[in-house]
């Protein structure tokens, strides 16, 4: 990728909104050095940390901090940087940055420095992506796993994949593009082999991937039963605090209350609806409107029931209203009362758990369901953060590898399933070069003799 030049100087400020006791205004590009000196009285030596004083076009003084200069191409952006460190006040952080606006920087756009750090080959696509995750990151797994693939790890996965599928390429398009030579490692299982190989390694981090995703998107899950079952009363016990209000009265939650949660570093998001059931009132028809609506875009539904009756008809009236693809577990709650044992069990291909929301006997059986519902299967340990694009990405790629594989007996259809999928692997670094296979073959094989 060839480095785009950048006419414009962008500034903005890099800390989060509010007051703290360090702010950050950043700008790139071209302008900094000239800023610096307008600001500083001087251009630091680059990644030299200097504490100067920051002024204002007449010489009065906005404030004192660190100033710290970045030459390109050895920069976040892989241009020239300024950041000024100074108090994090609100309006220190303002006056600071519309002085760099005033001597030609621009306001930056929403991720334009990242943005710029991929155009000039500081960071891939997947990596500039991870920026965003780490920031985002609600739990430790899913910061540890953003690190990771910040790092490079998922890329680094993803150009080793590259490689074999060049160097499979380099086979087929030998025996398309040079019969004379008498190639023919198709016929002879050469390439069936590297294939199956390819297919391995893609699983592997199609899984690993996979896991990212779910660290990072987590999963929906909706609490639904008729009043007084312990809805609200399992929706504080997983959140760990008071979320909903617990009351004998039936009805008391009139409207949906969610919670992020998370388990073993995987974030659940948790939605306590209104109990389920006729009514006349309109406030609470409206949050029973409410529940079907959240019961239709989540993942998973957990069925909440009284032990003492257990499932009704009342529950399967529920039940003939879901949608029948979504993943159900079966909570019979209030096993204090009725003196059982909190337990696990399997029938008629339904997960049942016997639980107490109000002791919180039976919560761990509970956890482990949510675990398996969510499809996590890892410790957190080699986990790449990926985003759904990258998922799609690595399913067509998977596709093309199937296709290729029942296309073994016609070489053009295999280099051509091939191709593609090193394409879809390009997309997620955004790397888009050009084929420059030829090249490769004269190179490494040496056939033209």
């Amino acid at each position: 990728m060839s480095r785009p030049e950048h006419s414009h100087t962008i500034a903005a400020i890099a800390t989060a909104p509010g007051s703290g006791g360090i702010g950050v205004v950043r700008v790139s590009g071209p302008g900094c050095r000239a800023i610096a000196e307008a600001v500083l009285g001087q251009c630091p030596p680059p990644r030299t940390a200097a504490y100067l004083p920051f002024v204002e076009e007449d010489g009065s003084l906005i404030d004192r901090g660190i100033a710290i200069y970045f030459a390109a191409p050895h920069s976040y952006t892989g241009e020239d940087v300024l950041e000024l460190q100074g108090h994090g006040g609100t309006a220190l952080m303002q006056l600071l940055l519309a002085r760099c606006l005033a001597l030609g920087a621009r306001q930056a756009e929403p991720g334009e420095f990242t943005r710029r750090a991929y155009l000039n080959d500081k960071l891939d696509l997947a990596q500039a992506e991870a920026v965003a995750d780490v920031i985002s990151a609600a739990t430790a797994e899913a910061a540890r796993s953003a690190v990771r693939s910040l790092s490079g790890e998922f890329s680094n996965k993803v150009h080793a994949l590259r490689d074999r599928m060049v160097d499979l390429r380099l086979y087929v398009e030998a025996c398309l593009d040079f019969p004379e030579e008498d190639i023919d490692f198709i016929s002879h299982g050469r390439v069936a082999g590297k294939l199956q190989d390819i297919v391995d390694e893609l699983n592997a981090v199609f899984a690993k991937a996979r896991q990212g995703n779910l660290l990072r998107e987590g999963i929906h899950v909706v609490l639904i039963g008729q009043p007084n079952v312990g809805k609200s009363s399992l929706m504080n016990r997983l959140a760990g605090e008071e979320v909903a209000i617990v009351t004998p009265i039936a009805g008391t939650t009139r409207d949906t209350i969610r919670s992020v949660i998370q388990i073993n570093g995987v974030p659940l998001h948790i939605v306590d609806t209104a109990g389920l059931r006729e009514t006349e009132d309109e406030v609470e028809r409206q949050g029973i409107a409410r529940t079907w609506r959240a019961a239709e875009n989540a993942h998973a539904a957990l069925l909440l029931v009284d032990v003492a009756h257990g499932i009704t008809e009342n529950e399967k009236t529920i039940l003939d209203q879901l949608r029948p693809d979504l993943p159900k577990v079966w909570i019979h709650n209030k096993i204090d009362l009725s003196q059982e044992m909190p337990r696990v069990l399997s029938r008629d291909s339904e997960t049942h758990v016997y639980l107490s929301a109000k002791t919180g006997e039976g919560m761990d059986l509970l956890r482990d369901q949510l675990l398996k519902i969510a499809g996590w299967q890892s410790s957190g340990e080699g986990v790449l953060m990926a985003r759904e694009r990258h998922l799609v990405a690595l399913s067509e790629v998977s596709a093309c590898l199937r296709r290729a594989s029942d296309n073994l007996a016609f070489p053009e259809l295999l280099a051509e399933e091939l191709r593609l999928a090193q394409e879809f692997l390009n997309t997620i670094t955004g790397e888009f070069t050009p084929d420059d296979l030829l090249g490769e073959i004269f190179s490494r094989f040496c056939i033209g003799k």
